[in-house]
């Protein structure tokens, strides 16, 4: 049963995941092996596939769907059984910058690795980011650009956490297409990933340090 979750999670069949999810709830499997060997254990196949060129963002988006169907039904049962997520992440693109594929791509990728992920949407000040992981105790900031003309607003937000104090505690990724390996090191900030999916790899092991 949890083969075909995963299965059909890959596929994007939104409405047979959501089925076969509730009938292994009703079956008695615990959520948190639905939650891993079923939904997270297929959209990690679809982001180990997209990372080689072998699905695109359409087939990630439609996997991602079908993948939050399956966890809303899982969310109460994850909640009472004391199930946390394993970090907590607030992502946005940052001011002035309206671009949110990449984003959303990145948002999804890490939510299928189990992460908790806070959306701040576009146009996103230094000053929010770091306020919502304050807030919300989150452990990494992921911040886009799409246009160079918005990327010197990366280094305000390294900027922002140093001033708050919250430097030591909060990793500050990077990304989107004009950013670089070289700019991460130039402001600061602690990881750059050029795809959603070493993205969200690399949140997991900051989260896990």
């Amino acid at each position: 049963m949890l083969n075909q979750i995963s299965e059909n999670l890959q596929i994007g069949k939104a409405k047979i995941v959501k089925q076969l999810v509730q009938e292994a709830i009703d079956a008695g499997i615990p959520a948190r092996e639905i939650l891993e060997k079923g939904l997270l254990d297929g959209m990690n196949v679809v982001g180990e596939k997209f990372r080689k060129n072998e699905v695109f963002v359409p087939e990630v988006m439609v996997a991602a769907r079908a993948m939050n169907m399956g966890v809303q039904l899982l969310k109460p049962l994850l909640a009472e059984s004391g199930v946390k997520a394993t970090g907590k992440v607030c992502i946005g693109t940052i001011q002035g910058d309206l671009h949110d594929i990449g984003k959303n791509l990145v948002k999804m990728m890490l939510e299928g690795k189990g992460l908790e992920v806070i959306d701040l949407g576009t146009d996103v000040a230094p000053e929010t980011y770091v306020k919502t992981a304050i807030e919300q105790n989150c452990q990494v900031i992921c911040c886009s650009a799409l246009l160079t003309t918005t990327m010197p607003l990366m280094a305000d937000v390294v900027k922002a956490a140093e001033a708050a104090g919250i430097r030591d505690k909060v990793k500050i990724m990077i990304g989107g297409a004009p950013v670089t390996e070289e700019f991460r090191a130039q402001i600061g900030a602690d990881v750059y990933t050029d795809d959603a999916a070493s993205a969200a790899d690399a949140a997991v092991k900051l989260c896990a340090g």
